[in-house]
């Protein structure tokens, strides 16, 4: 008896969370008409924000899942999509992304011939969290819980390699240069709006983790873009903190390094509520205890980082 009743709450829960994407994407999904002279941004986290900041009357975006959530479904509806588009703004992002028709190359030639391309960097930036890292391996597919980064610390303690609990602020300053060459090295390989000198002067309005920007990085991007793209009108501000759902904790040290206008905090923000970080610690810690696969490629793949970490 209950183990018919827990199925048909997890349908209902399954059905319950398609309609709501549907409603979420109404125009992408076709239930909603695409307003004149509409574009299209893809990427991954950060594209919604890009969106966001460079959408008005005069270039409107329709909004659209991050690019790996889509599904062959999903990405024929994007197709679609683009054929009566007047821009796309996309991240680089291979050719068969995944299997699907997700490339660059082939959503820029989706497009009507009149339509323009802005392409922009995926940004990335450890000056502010230079203990964190978001990466998947292969063979592992799910995140750790309760928040989908890895601290270098835990990861290293769990591969029984010594590392300093904190950096000095010079070191602090290095894992900065380091994201920032990474991210000039990926704008020289061809985009259309650069953001590696938008990490200067360092603000905690950076970024909210290694992998979301905050404000102080989107607006002056999003100017850039609307004139690569030759339109009118400028970035918008939403009047408030973009891709601000999960914020990582800004530890003292990091804080004393650049001498932030802004207080430490010990703790998660995840939905606008606090999460301890000692409970993902200790939850992230039973993780790679069940996953050692991972923490062996992580700690491989994050070896330049923890160099840092362990001349420290």
């Amino acid at each position: 008896m209950s183990g018919g009743y827990e199925r048909a709450n997890v349908l209902a829960d399954d059905t319950a969370a398609v309609l709501a994407r549907r409603r979420h994407y109404a125009e992408f999904f076709g239930d909603a008409p695409a307003p004149d002279g509409y574009g299209v941004v893809v990427g991954n986290c950060q594209a919604e924000s890009i969106r966001l900041v460079v959408s008005n009357d005069a270039h409107p975006g329709v909004r659209v899942p991050a690019v790996h959530e889509m599904d062959a479904a999903d990405a024929e509806r994007l197709h679609r999509l683009l054929a009566g588009a007047s821009f796309l703004i996309v991240q680089p992002i291979r050719d068969d992304y995944r299997g699907l028709r997700l490339g660059t190359a082939q959503l820029r030639a989706a497009l009507p011939a009149h339509a323009r391309t802005v392409v922009v960097p995926s940004l990335r930036f450890g000056g502010l969290h230079p203990f964190q890292a978001a990466i998947r391996v292969p063979g592992v597919d799910e995140d750790p819980p309760l928040v989908a980064y890895h601290d270098v610390r835990l990861l290293a303690e769990a591969a029984g390699l010594p590392v300093a609990a904190s950096l000095p602020a010079d070191t602090v300053r290095a894992v900065a240069e380091d994201s920032v060459a990474e991210l000039r090295r990926r704008e020289d390989l061809g985009v259309d709006a650069v953001a590696s000198d938008l990490y200067a002067p360092v603000v905690a309005d950076l970024a909210r983790t290694v992998n979301h920007p905050g404000n102080a990085v989107f607006l002056p991007l999003g100017e850039r873009i609307v004139a690569a793209l030759g339109a009118p009108g400028t970035a918008v501000d939403p009047g408030r903190p973009i891709l601000a759902g999960v914020r990582a904790p800004l530890e003292p040290w990091v804080v004393d390094a650049w001498n932030l206008d802004a207080e430490p905090r010990r703790d998660w923000i995840v939905a606008d509520e606090t999460l301890d970080a000692h409970t993902v610690t200790e939850a992230h810690r039973r993780w790679y205890a069940a996953h050692p696969d991972f923490v062996s490629a992580a700690v491989e793949r994050l070896a330049p980082l923890l160099r840092r970490w362990r001349a420290a």
